[in-house]
């Protein structure tokens, strides 16, 4: 039995339209010009997934629906930030799968117009039937969901708690399946990637895509990320954590030690889901070169640490590098007033 193979003795609903393709940035690559240093740039397209506006969240949920639906639960209750993908997401998906889906989302981020409130991710909440409850300021939204729990249990039902991002170990696996994928398709183009660079929110699509490179005979180390909600040294700790809680899961006795993940923490600006000049350009760049969509929390931020990377030679001249482009476009439309300027 392959490793990939191991994945198959856990439940999983099919979310994801096959693999996602994986496509060279050539435009962009041509606008940078020498200051690229010969690096080729691809991307690959986890923001076209169909369901829910697409987006990486889709990979853990497609394990995370399993398990909820396997375990006879009829309702899945998911905590997140007001502007929260994963909510978005995971109320698309029990749309899809005939769950009852509530979302609690807390304010994890000093944004208080009504555009941040009401827009993006949590306007689609609405229009996919989710129950919205938008907390107050200093509210604690894992509490919430315990106490909203025991209330659909007092009901008559029977809820799961899909805590922040989805990135539980059992999560985790939607992107061990996909470093297989990347693996398989960067065989099938012929090309060698250096680096992987992702944003690293709640971890569990870093850890995912290192145990998944682990199990697939490559260097975990080559997946560059830049944290988006933590300082790095906290997020290493988290990451090396989850990595090792899905080896545990897979019945593996691999480990990774944090010297092993590169985390990056010069992009993080202000905090979770707070603008910065680099980010804003990022998205900007990508957009007027190549058509294509970053978001402000995650990808808008790792892209300036890729392009910052390049610049600083901390990825090699004439590398081969992939970006994962992780979705989260509703977003765009909550930061309106950020993103508006010339």
């Amino acid at each position: 039995m392959s490793d990939r193979d191991l994945l198959n003795r856990f439940s999983r609903v099919r979310l994801v339209n096959g693999a996602t393709p994986i496509q060279r940035l050539e435009r962009l690559e041509r606008v940078l010009g020498a200051s690229r240093k010969a690096v080729s740039i691809w991307a690959k397209r986890d923001d076209l997934m169909e369901l829910g506006g697409g987006g990486n969240k889709l990979r853990k949920l497609e394990f995370l629906i399993g398990q909820v639906r396997s375990e006879g639960y009829d309702t899945l209750v998911v905590t997140g930030g007001v502007q929260s993908n994963f909510a978005r997401l995971a109320a698309a998906a029990c749309a899809r799968t005939e769950l009852a889906c509530e979302v609690v989302l807390a304010q994890m981020v000093p944004r208080g117009s009504e555009i941040y409130q009401a827009n993006g991710n949590v306007l689609l909440d609405r229009l996919f039937g989710a129950r919205v409850h938008l907390l107050g300021k200093g509210d604690d939204a894992s509490v919430f969901a315990t106490d909203r729990t025991s209330e659909i249990a007092a009901s008559g039902g029977k809820a799961f708690v899909g805590t922040l991002g989805g990135s539980t170990p059992v999560g985790a696996l939607g992107y061990v399946d996909c470093a297989f994928e990347i693996a398989a398709q960067s065989t099938e183009i012929g090309i060698a990637f250096d680096h992987i660079v992702v944003p690293n929110g709640s971890g569990g699509m870093h850890a995912g895509l290192a145990v998944g490179a682990a199990l697939a005979g490559k260097d975990p180390s080559r997946i560059r990320a830049c944290t988006v909600l933590s300082p790095a040294e906290t997020c290493v700790a988290a990451t090396v954590e989850k990595v090792n809680a899905v080896f545990d899961l897979l019945g593996k006795k691999d480990r990774i030690r944090g010297e092993e993940l590169k985390i990056d923490g010069a992009q993080l600006g202000g905090g979770y889901g707070m603008p910065t000049p680099e980010m804003i350009e990022a998205i900007k760049l990508v957009g007027r070169s190549e058509g294509l969509l970053l978001d402000p929390v995650y990808g808008g931020k790792a892209f300036a640490g890729l392009l910052s990377d390049i610049d600083n030679e901390v990825i090699a001249p004439g590398s081969n590098v992939l970006f994962v482009m992780t979705g989260g476009i509703p977003g765009l439309y909550a930061y309106a007033d950020a993103l508006s300027s010339d």
